[in-house]
């Protein structure tokens, strides 16, 4: 069993700083770092710490952004035998951190938008593919119908949101939103399955409510990655998707809580640690 994602790699370059700016501000920040990022990546390196076994297929550049990408990338155990090299510049964002955690960001998709899908098999074994809409639709049109002719379920983050085509919304297994994409699909009626992040908040899933697990927020940048990583990990190992929401939200608050370099270290056996200490209080 594995998991396949196909997805987007960007170096991400965060900015703390006391507040968003606003139109026409500048705001003077207190620290920049880079951190490996793209929707697809994350979810990779969460399904991969989250002790499942998983595929990437994705693009990076000839920059230096490609280089940190791809030492990330070999560092996680990650099989990456589908990762393509573009001759032009990796993709990359910037986001805003502010003293709550929140963030803003903005992000440039380079060789995201030139994945080839012709290049991309599914494994033998594969029981998942994970997509996200930070890369082409016909990237991920091509490589839903593939998982579907391999008997795979096919989950679409849909982040960001866009419009989606009757032949792609006819081979999704699941669609995961959070509460903004939730709001710009609120009449779509095609999906067989919604799962729909709150953050804080918790999780709702067929009608009823996953309260998340309170923790004090370091940042909240990444953690719906985390969340999607783990619960792809978790329902390829065997877990329904209600057990496996639990575990993911669990997953996700411990990354909340932790900064970048306790991030690296989360595991498996670290969530399953305090879903235990959480269930005894």
């Amino acid at each position: 069993m594995s998991v396949l994602v196909v997805g987007s790699l960007h170096l991400d370059v965060v900015l703390r700083a006391p507040h968003l700016p606003r139109v026409d501000e500048t705001v003077t920040g207190s620290a920049v770092t880079y951190v490996f990022g793209g929707k697809g990546g994350n979810q990779a390196l969460a399904a991969a710490r989250m002790g499942g076994r998983t595929h990437f297929a994705g693009r990076a550049g000839s920059d230096r952004f490609g280089d940190m990408l791809r030492e990330t990338l070999q560092t996680s155990g990650i099989d990456l035998s589908q990762l393509q090299h573009d001759t032009g510049p990796s993709g990359m964002s910037a986001a805003i951190l502010n003293a709550d955690g929140d963030y803003g960001a903005v992000i440039v998709s380079a060789a995201n938008l030139n994945i080839d899908a012709e290049q991309i098999h599914i494994p033998t074994g594969t029981t998942l593919v994970l997509l996200q809409n930070e890369i082409p639709e016909a990237v991920n049109l091509a490589i839903a119908q593939k998982a579907r002719d391999a008997g795979a379920q096919v989950w679409l983050n849909a982040a960001p949101a866009r419009l989606l085509p009757d032949d792609l919304i006819g081979l999704i297994d699941l669609l995961i939103l959070n509460r903004v994409e939730a709001d710009f699909y609120s009449n779509e009626t095609r999906f067989a399955k919604i799962l729909t992040t709150l953050g804080a908040q918790g999780v709702v899933f067929e009608g009823n409510d996953h309260p998340a697990p309170k923790v004090k927020a370091h940042s909240s940048h990444g953690a719906g990655d985390m969340f999607v990583g783990a619960l792809a990990a978790q329902v390829d190992a065997g877990k329904t998707l209600p057990e496996a929401i639990d575990f993911a939200q669990a997953a996700a608050a411990l990354h909340v809580a932790s900064d970048d370099v306790a991030r690296a270290t989360l595991s498996a056996k670290k969530v399953a640690t305090f879903l235990n200490a959480q269930s005894n209080r």
